[in-house]
């Protein structure tokens, strides 16, 4: 293995993009347009509580071999793996939990690399980078969230600490039809999602937009869904108007804006992003409360352009248990934690195997509750 450097960069947006995609894949939310949008939209950033900090992993030549987008983090907010509960442990003990090392798609709970590398032997010299950077920094640990599943045994190699959680995601059994998936349910929960979908489209007209279809216009209505919902949910918005136009201009292939019109005006919107493999549900709201309509344009309308599109799966984002009644099955997601101090990561480690057991338990239980044909 050639002599390795890694370094800390001041920015998403201080490194050069073809470089950085050149390891990042076809995951959109790794990619340098995600990250850089939300930088320069000011979503991340000064003020937000999440300071870039992407690692590095270079050759003697400065050919990038590794990256971690990563961020430091002055609070637990817009990562959906909930660690409030540690941090509080911590800071009782003395400690000071932030800033921590946020190795993640930020305000994205969807699975992805973490490790952005050019072959798996970079993994560990650039986790050791991570780790180092916690150690001579004081800062309490590394949380790398919604990891991919082919990449677990790497972080699982340099000894980090695993925690698993449930979402719900729509899997495609090679249907060319929404009706082929209604076929493989039950007779009682094929007629009710079907009620669903005729309530919900009474009056209604679905608009689908993606690429140089989406305009400005179309961005300002959406942002009067989302903030609605995000004050409802977060207290306030994560993301700037400003990062909508950003993604719509720079990775606007990769998004696909639904709307629902009544007399040609939108009422309600779903943002989801295009993946090689998953369509992924990221934000939705509305301004008049029509039944069944969230289900239709962020769960049914989902199921009908991922089939479209050959798409393996959609991932709906995080927790809701009633996705599991529109066919939604669970399935684990995980993610992987360096804690700095022993005696505390041993605490940590303890308080894992538990709640690691309790989370495969709620998954037997959820698996028989789908609503598919039983054998």
């Amino acid at each position: 293995m050639p002599d390795l450097v890694a370094r800390l960069a001041p920015s998403f947006t201080s490194i050069d993009a073809d470089r950085w995609d050149s390891l990042a894949g076809a995951n959109p939310f790794t990619r340098h347009a995600f990250l850089t949008s939300l930088e320069e939209s000011g979503s991340i950033g000064p003020g937000t509580g999440w300071s870039p900090a992407p690692i590095l992993l270079e050759d003697g030549e400065g050919t990038l071999l590794g990256a971690l987008p990563s961020c430091l983090k002055a609070h637990s907010q817009g990562e959906y793996v909930f660690d409030h509960a540690w941090a509080d442990a911590w800071e009782r003990a003395g400690g000071d939990y932030y800033p921590k090392l946020q190795i993640a798609a930020p305000f994205t709970p969807a699975t992805g690399p973490r490790l952005l590398v050019r072959d798996d032997a970079y993994a560990a010299p650039l986790l050791r980078a991570a780790e180092q950077l916690c150690m001579q920094n004081d800062i309490s640990g590394a949380h790398a969230t919604f990891v991919e599943p082919a990449q677990l045994p790497l972080f699982e190699q340099a000894g980090w600490l695993g925690r698993s959680d449930i979402q719900f995601h729509w899997t495609n059994r090679g249907y060319s039809t929404f009706d082929d998936f209604l076929g493989e349910l039950s007779s009682a929960k094929r007629k009710n999602l079907r009620k669903e979908r005729a309530k919900a489209q009474e009056g209604v007209t679905i608009q689908a937009l993606t690429g140089d279809e989406i305009t400005e216009a179309h961005w300002d209505a959406f942002w009067v869904f989302y903030q609605d919902t995000g004050a409802r949910k977060w207290g306030q918005p994560y993301l700037t108007r400003e990062a909508f136009s950003l993604l719509g201009q720079r990775m606007g292939e990769h998004v696909l804006l639904l709307f629902a019109l009544v007399e040609g005006q939108p009422i309600a919107g779903a943002l989801n992003f295009i993946g090689p493999d998953a369509l992924y549900g990221r934000y939705w709201g509305c301004v008049v409360d029509k039944p069944f309509l969230h289900f239709e344009l962020c769960y049914y309308q989902a199921i009908d352009h991922a089939i479209s599109r050959g798409l393996t799966r959609v991932e709906a984002g995080a927790q809701g248990g009633h996705k599991l009644a529109r066919g939604y099955e669970p399935v684990q997601t995980w993610s992987m934690h360096f804690i700095a101090d022993p005696g505390f990561r041993r605490a940590i480690a303890d308080y894992l195997e538990h709640e690691r057991a309790g989370i495969a338990a709620d998954q037997l239980v959820l698996d028989a509750r789908t609503p598919f044909r039983k054998a």
